[in-house]
This record gives C-alpha cells, sequence and structure tokens, in this order.
C-alpha cells in the first residue's frame, strides 16, 4: 500500500531567508531558497494526516499545501522551531470536531505543556474562546509501534543536551535536528528507501549534521534516496546541488513523495 510524504518546510530555526540579512541567499529569488522551519506531513492512504512537528509557521504552511485536516502529531522535541504552532492546531478542532493525538517522548511532551499552560492547564475563569483539544501520549524510543495501522519504529537522536524522537514510517526515515546517529536509530533506518535527514550547512555544528556527515551517514545505512533538511542560509539550492553525491539532494518546501508499508 502506498502513502505520501509532503515536506512542509526544510529551513533551520530562523527559516530563510534570514530577517535583515543581504546575503546572496537571502535575496535570492528562487523558489527553492525559500525555507520555512522544518517539518512534514505524512498522508495516509486512509485519508489520516500526521504532521511531525508543529512549528511556527504551521499556518502558512497548512494553507501553502492543502493542508485541510490533521489527525495526529509527531512532536520530534520541544524547542521553539519544532512546537510553536501547537496553538494553530485548534482550527483543525474547528473544522473535524475531533481532538487530536500528540505523540512524543516524555521529556517533548512536558515541553509542550510547559510552552502551553493555557491549553493545559487552563484557568476555571477563562472565559476566551477554544483552545486547541489536544490529547498527549508518551511513546517509547526503543520500540515499534502502529498509527492507523501503519507500522512506525521510533528512536533517539542526539541534539546536544537534547534527545529528539526519529521515525521510521514503511520505507520512509525521518531524522531532524541531529549529530550523528544513535545504534538503534543506524538500525531501525537501514535500508530504507527515502531519508530525510539533518543536513545544516558544510561547516561544522555542535549539535547538528554538517551535510559532508549527513551524507556519510546516508551511505552508511544504505538509504536509496536522501533529503538534506534543516539547511540553513548559506545553501544556495542550485550550487549545493550540484555538489552533492548521486542519491542525495537538498529538500525543499512543498516536496512530495511516495513511500510504502514496508
Amino acid at each position: 500500500m502506498h502513502h505520501h510524504f509532503t515536506l512542509l518546510g526544510c529551513g533551520t530555526s530562523t527559516g530563510v531567508p534570514l530577517p535583515g540579512c543581504a546575503c546572496q541567499v537571502c535575496r535570492s529569488k528562487h523558489p527553492k531558497n525559500f525555507r520555512n522551519r522544518t517539518s512534514g506531513a505524512i498522508h495516509l492512504s486512509s485519508g489520516e494526516v500526521i504532521l511531525l512537528d508543529a512549528g511556527p509557521d504551521l499556518r502558512h504552511q497548512a494553507l501553502q499545501h492543502n493542508i485541510a485536516r490533521v489527525d495526529s502529531v509527531i512532536y520530534t522535541h520541544a524547542h521553539a522551531d519544532h512546537i510553536l504552532g501547537t496553538d494553530d492546531l485548534r482550527a483543525f478542532n474547528f473544522t473535524s470536531g475531533r481532538r487530536i493525538t500528540c505523540y512524543g517522548s516524555s521529556e517533548t511532551l512536558d515541553g509542550v505543556r510547559n510552552a502551553f499552560p493555557y491549553i493545559f492547564n487552563p484557568q476555571p475563569t477563562y472565559l476566551g474562546g477554544l483552545v486547541a483539544q489536544l490529547d498527549l501520549i508518551a511513546i517509547n524510543l526503543q520500540g515499534a509501534s502502529s498509527l492507523y495501522g501503519l507500522p512506525c519504529h521510533f528512536f533517539p537522536l542526539p541534539h546536544g543536551d537534547t534527545t529528539v524522537t526519529g521515525i521510521r514510517v514503511g520505507d520512509l526515515g525521518y531524522a531532524t535536528d541531529c549529530k550523528g546517529l544513535s545504534l538503534r536509530a543506524t538500525e531501525v533506518l537501514r535500508g530504507v528507501s527515502t531519508l530525510f535527514l539533518d543536513g545544516l550547512r558544510w561547516e561544522s555544528h555542535k549539535t547538528h549534521n554538517s551535510i559532508h556527515e549527513a551524507c556519510e551517514i546516508a551511505r552508511e545505512v544504505g538509504a536509496k534516496k536522501t533529503f538534506l533538511i534543516h539547511t540553513t542560509h548559506s545553501i544556495d539550492y542550485d550550487e549545493v546541488s550540484r555538489q552533492l553525491p548521486d542519491g542525495i539532494e537538498l529538500g525543499y518546501d512543498g516536496l512530495r513523495v511516495t513511500f510504502h508499508d514496508s
């Protein structure tokens, strides 16, 4: 059975262009040099839509890429560029009349709760409009699971002092915000057909893969096709694309791929 994945954003925490920056990429009119904050959407053949993160650009991304429903969210971690669109999930509550199930590690969900106390611990005297209707469910980063009948495997990723959740659904892997891979991540991603992988820039970074490191990871796990995500404003799409090895490409906002159950 085949499903689809849409890359809603592929940019780093500031997005690209960077406000106030006059570099070549930030002044570029090339549409693939415009990058919202990194996130994605899994479209199951059965109709459900699962977001990978709910960043600050969520409303714009949903309108731009025709995301008309959200059934679940998988939060990779609780950094601002991955959770600050959580309030915008209420629009999908309005249109569907249903609550949204949100998954993440216990650490990540604690961060989401702390960032949005008015959603998860509302004051009894609150008189405003409907807040997002969300159910938080902690996941195990060491085991297999299933979402709407689709087999999935979660795994931990090292990102400084934060543990990020990576995911493999069928033959698609997603590993944002990481510096290298954990042993479990390497095992889970082995032989994946399509891999979305953190590749911030050419230069080394303390908590993100460089492009060189990402290319080595892709080779190590044997991914058939790898798209680099979470890229910064030093990365010109056309220029860098010419320098990448076969099987590795830059992601871009709106990229849509098909994947299968296994």
